[in-house]
């Protein structure tokens, strides 16, 4: 990489090659991708959710197309944290690149039990803590929509484990910023904003909904507008490195949220459109460092003109 383009940047203590990850839940456990994307050009990859015990998730349709945006209701499904660490876990330390695990629970005790565990093993960079699903009937979102609970879980965590930890906030609160606060003064090292936004879709000829959950969270380019605007909330409140998400499909989108305040993007259902796409985002920022003739791409975070 030439000196007119220096894409690294940092999250606290995670040192990233560029800015541009791959979300939870949209690249699975990097292996199902690996015939099509080379990890090592990623600056990291985020892992499906980790819970403790395995979760056959929610009823199928899982997933439903609406415009420009997807609704989705997995719930959460994976094989628990005895495969992850077992199967899932030695393939990711062989890629060339930051490894991020998303864990969940329905518990306290859950959330510091994943968080016990995996701070013993090698090969992880970091947790992102999911406080923010809208597919569970309960558990982690009520963590995410009180910052009281927010605090008391991301303090536990901090005890808990020597892994920088990153929170991911949801977006159906009433006030994002007081979330992050909670989260910042529990421990928290960064920030992922924003989670999907709960929506609905129904079928006008059954009368009966698209998602076998009945609601399901809402992705893709439509939520754009509204996460990069938490984005640019949160960046002006609280004093942490944010990774903005939310219908990144271009560098172009992820530069709307890198000056609105995003240190890092991560990018997750346009994985599912084009599973290079992360690359060709890495591509276009290399690309308009140049033509700016910016050194550095750190020096672009929150340089919105307002």
């Amino acid at each position: 990489m030439d000196n007119l383009a220096d894409l690294s940047v940092s999250l606290g203590r995670i040192h990233l090659k560029n800015p541009v990850l791959v979300a939870s839940g949209t690249f699975g456990y990097g292996e199902e991708y690996q015939d099509l994307v080379e990890a090592a050009q990623l600056g990291g990859i985020i892992t499906k959710a980790v819970t403790l015990e395995p979760r056959e998730g929610n009823p199928p349709p899982r997933l439903a197309e609406t415009p420009a945006g997807l609704l989705n209701s997995i719930g959460l499904e994976n094989p628990g944290i005895e495969v992850f660490l077992k199967e899932k876990l030695p393939k990711l330390r062989k890629l060339k690149t930051r490894i991020i695990v998303n864990i969940a629970g329905e518990k306290k005790t859950e959330y510091l039990d994943l968080a016990e565990r995996l701070g013993r093993e090698t090969g992880i960079d970091a947790l992102e803590v999911n406080i923010s699903c809208p597919n569970v009937q309960k558990g982690g979102l009520v963590f995410g929509t009180r910052a009281d609970l927010a605090f008391s879980l991301v303090k536990g965590l901090r005890q808990a484990t020597d892994l920088p930890l990153i929170v991911k906030l949801t977006p159906n609160v009433t006030d994002v910023t007081e979330i992050a606060q909670a989260a910042k003064e529990g421990g928290a090292e960064a920030l992922s904003l924003i989670n999907t936004i709960l929506g609905m879709a129904i079928d006008v000829n059954t009368r009966r909904p698209k998602i076998g959950a009945i609601t399901g969270g809402l992705s893709g380019p439509a939520i754009r507008p509204v996460a990069v605007r938490m984005v640019h909330q949160t960046f002006q409140k609280v004093d942490l490195p944010l990774i903005g998400m939310g219908g990144i499909a271009c560098a172009e989108d992820a530069l709307e949220f890198v000056l609105a305040g995003a240190t890092a993007v991560a990018v997750g259902t346009a994985n599912l459109v084009d599973p290079t796409v992360s690359l060709k985002i890495i591509e276009g920022l290399r690309q308009y460092l140049k033509k700016g003739g910016i050194h550095s791409f750190q020096s672009l975070i929150g340089t919105l003109r307002v």
